[in-house]
């Protein structure tokens, strides 16, 4: 990957889940510097700032999932900046919680369908976030992107995905925590998906890389969305949905190095980070870390933080 401008896009979306917070994320990454961080690697950097939403003209009542309306202006709003920002650099998305997804990741694939060529999307997290609007139990959306972006049923109300990504198109990586009806949509899928066991046996390079050279055979674009949970908690604690278990801090490193030398990502989302779960901002810094091997900072250049 050459030289790009990166272009930030603020998505304080805490509307995906009960638990608050998310809405803070996006400027604690910027107060751990990762737009000069970005720039001394050598990219040009575009802050557009934190976008705003008008909700949905949509009823929320309690038949309905958290903060519908509020989730479908979201999805909206970043699938129609998403898209123009794509036209001038490589879009990443500060989170927010994962039902920002929605919108970016539909931002990708319109982007995608719009110059002909095949959408990929790299879902590190240690859910699979495919449930619909019907089938989740928890009513949280921050569980659905993946449903919604594979074109699932269950959608009413949210805009079109009139460029839906094929099942096998997709990779999930970091998987620990899938809900019975998730479990099951998932098993009947073609999405390919890794849990930890299969990490721990076979390491995290092998299914990245096989995943990746579909990507460079097919000339695919790659949408990476990173969820604080891909991390285990006792290194990335500022989120409100943890999981013991989750990769270490190397092979984490690991993924976005090896992302960075395939040169093939093309846009990527920094989601559910908790800043008031932090610890010294010690997960909004881990965060900007692996932003920065993504976009080219090898192991030796790497700042010691004081926090560990």
């Amino acid at each position: 990957m050459q030289h790009v401008n990166c272009i930030l896009i603020g998505a304080p979306v805490d509307s995906g889940k009960h638990r608050k917070g998310c809405v803070m994320g996006p400027d604690a990454y910027r107060t751990a510097n990762l737009p000069q961080v970005l720039a001394d690697l050598g990219h040009s950097v575009t802050d557009l700032g934190n976008l705003t939403v008008m909700p949905a003209a949509s009823a929320n009542g309690p038949d309905h999932p958290t903060e519908l309306s509020q989730t479908i202006g979201w999805t909206n709003r970043l699938a129609e900046d998403g898209v123009a920002a794509f036209a001038n650099g490589l879009p990443i998305f500060l989170g927010g919680d994962h039902a920002l997804s929605l919108g970016s990741g539909l931002a990708a694939a319109r982007h995608a369908q719009k110059i002909n060529r095949p959408q990929y999307i790299l879902w590190l997290d240690a859910h699979s976030d495919f449930h619909t609007p019907e089938t989740t139990m928890s009513g949280n959306l921050h569980g659905t992107p993946l449903a919604y972006l594979t074109g699932r049923n269950g959608f009413s109300g949210f805009p079109k995905n009139d460029a839906p990504v094929p099942d096998q198109q997709v990779c999930i990586i970091g998987l620990r925590s899938v809900d019975k009806a998730e479990k099951n949509a998932l098993q009947q899928s073609k999405i390919q998906f890794y849990d930890m066991r299969a990490i721990d046996e076979q390491g995290i390079k092998h299914p990245l890389q096989a995943f990746l050279d579909q990507v460079k055979a097919n000339n695919g674009l790659l949408h990476v969305s990173l969820d604080v949970d891909f991390l285990d908690p006792s290194i990335a604690p500022a989120v409100g949905t943890s999981v013991p278990g989750g990769a270490t801090i190397r092979e984490a490193h690991l993924v976005m190095e090896i992302l960075y030398d395939n040169g093939l990502m093309s846009s990527l989302d920094l989601v559910e980070l908790n800043p008031f779960l932090d610890e010294r901002g010690r997960t909004a810094q881990v965060m900007v870390d692996l932003a920065a091997s993504a976009l080219g900072r090898r192991v030796f250049d790497r700042p010691t933080h004081g926090y560990f």
